[in-house]
């Protein structure tokens, strides 16, 4: 057995050693019946992240939130808020947990706050961000709203259609104006995440357009090694357009990110291109999948040079 694969336990026992750590180092709350938080103090630099509970129970080695190892390893404090479904956090529960956040100046503790998420984390980390005012917030492929009215074209998830996105923190645009600096990652090639970008704006936001990132690009800059080089650069203020860009040439190291490109260029049905593409790659590395497109796209070619 691999060292890193969980040892299999029952959720319930798991959720009991969060509520553990979180008794020892800070606080574990459940907040209504979908939602927990779990603080872990350190230094004055906090990290408020948002996902899955499942997900952080199924997937990550530690089963531990996101970036657990990574934002304690440099002495930082953690709030993790985790969904035990696909919510949005469209709940009473977590709003109030949030104003009373504000209130009683629990933000005001730490020299720097910063709201991290992607995709459902991403729309609730713009919206929950403003209770802690002149924070960084960091946004992946997230969404402004899924209201039916405002995004009649994002039908992607249609579980919570339901939700209420009309009450507090419902739209999530309105809420980022509060933030010292906010960063927008997303992949303008994917419809309705270029569209849910646009709905974002204002003096403190920079966006980054991430060409066939996909929707799950974090996954995709973890695989890279680039995705803590990227949130240090968030934390700090220092990531630019230049040094974005020159930490996504290690894409050309990635398989997963040469196999998508290459199933769009197939999508176009552009022989010559994934020929001119296949032959590049195959001159660095082996690829199975990359001989094969090559071997099809010169025989395309061939056959339409014999019908002119």
């Amino acid at each position: 057995m691999n060292e890193a694969t969980p040892v299999e336990i029952p959720k319930s026992d798991w959720r009991q050693s969060l509520r553990k750590l979180g008794d020892e180092k800070g606080f574990y709350e459940d907040l209504g019946d979908q939602h927990t938080a779990l603080f872990v103090e350190g230094g004055d630099t906090l990290i408020v992240t948002f996902e899955n509970l499942d997900h952080v129970y199924n997937f990550t080695d530690d089963r531990m939130p996101w970036g657990y190892g990574f934002v304690t390893g440099r002495g930082w404090s953690m709030l993790g808020l985790m969904a035990h479904d696909w919510t949005w956090y469209r709940d009473e529960a977590v709003f109030d947990f949030f104003d009373r956040l504000r209130d009683e100046g629990f933000f005001d503790r730490f020299k720097q706050v910063v709201f991290y998420g992607a995709s459902m984390g991403a729309y609730a980390a713009a919206g929950f961000s403003s209770a802690a005012p002149g924070a960084t917030v960091i946004l992946i492929s997230p969404q402004a709203t899924l209201c039916r009215e405002i995004a009649p074209w994002e039908y992607r998830y249609v579980k919570a259609w339901r939700r209420d996105f009309n009450s507090r923190y419902g739209y999530a645009p309105d809420y980022l104006h509060k933030a010292k600096a906010a960063y927008l990652f997303y992949d303008p090639r994917m419809p309705q995440d270029a569209m849910h970008a646009t709905l974002f704006g204002g003096e403190n936001l920079t966006k980054f357009r991430c060409r066939f990132f996909g929707h799950r690009m974090a996954s995709l800059w973890l695989q890279m090694g680039v995705l803590k080089d990227i949130i240090d650069g968030c934390v700090e203020g220092t990531l630019d357009r230049n040094r974005f860009y020159a930490l996504m040439r290690e894409r050309r190291k990635s398989g997963r990110y040469m196999r998508e490109f290459l199933t769009t260029l197939e999508q176009k049905d552009n022989p010559r291109r994934i020929a001119y593409f296949c032959e590049a790659l195959l001159n660095r590395r082996r690829g199975p999948r990359f001989r094969q497109a090559l071997n099809d796209a010169k025989a395309k070619l061939k056959k339409r040079r014999k019908r002119r």
